[in-house]
């Protein structure tokens, strides 16, 4: 099975401080990967390398086979990024900025139109289609982030804390959608909540201090410990690299 996001000994330094550290891994078509690690990891800064956001110090990162800073175009076109954040234009409507975020995508008229709709239908964003973004919700304004990053319809799908701000039944529904997608995707999901990634993920890595402690399945973490606090404490005193994916 062909991997859709390949990460290869990464890092970034920020002067004397190394945010990410010689962090290597590969997503397949059909994975969910829960990226998890505490404050100040390296998550973020790690899916804004993989995004094009950010150039790495060194290693690579490639989306489909394109490097993301040799050929950061044609990576992008792959990918479809839900930053932390989700910055928009708030005073545009909810229709207005993803039809402005399709048409930068190279939609035009009744593609463009078709685009939209069916990004605000799995996002569930219908009834706020014609709301300026700074009059919604932190839980819509989060919705309206995903939308723009489906609406390309992408193999490979970053998203950084997507149920932030969110309800239960919210998180139920993006949780829903993101399995619905999975089959036919490689997605990085980062988050600090275990529950997260229990509900939604077949793998998880976590992440500390910028380096890689644990990839493995949300089952063996969860053995390990009932939140993420605790794994990491078990983690931090153990071998690097002490859980390692299960056999199949």
């Amino acid at each position: 099975m062909s991997a859709l996001i390949e990460i290869d000994r990464l890092s970034k330094r920020f002067g004397a401080f190394t945010a990410v550290d010689d962090v290597s891994f590969a997503v397949a078509r059909g994975e969910v990967l829960g990226f998890l690690g505490p404050n100040g990891a390296g998550k973020s800064t790690t899916m804004k390398m993989l995004a094009g956001f950010v150039t790495p110090s060194a290693g690579t990162a490639r989306i489909c086979g394109e490097d993301v800073v040799e050929r950061p175009v044609a990576a992008k076109r792959h990918l479809g990024y839900l930053p932390e954040g989700a910055p928009t234009y708030p005073e545009m409507t909810v229709a207005g900025f993803l039809g402005f975020a399709a048409r930068v995508r190279g939609y035009r008229g009744s593609e463009a139109a078709d685009r939209v709709a069916h990004a605000m239908r799995l996002t569930t964003l219908d009834g706020v289609r014609l709301q300026p973004i700074e009059t919604l919700s932190k839980g819509f304004k989060r919705r309206v982030g995903l939308a723009q990053s489906l609406l390309h319809d992408p193999p490979v799908l970053v998203l950084d804390e997507p149920t932030d701000g969110l309800d239960p039944n919210q998180k139920h529904e993006v949780r829903r959608l993101i399995g619905q997608m999975a089959p036919a995707k490689a997605i990085i999901i980062s988050t600090h909540i275990l529950e997260e990634v229990s509900a939604i993920c077949t793998r998880a890595i976590i992440i500390a201090r910028g380096r890689v402690l644990a990839d493995s399945t949300p089952a063996e973490l969860s053995r390990r410990g009932p939140s993420l606090d605790a794994v990491f404490r078990e983690l931090t005193t153990a071998r690097p690299g002490a859980a390692r994916p299960e056999a199949a």
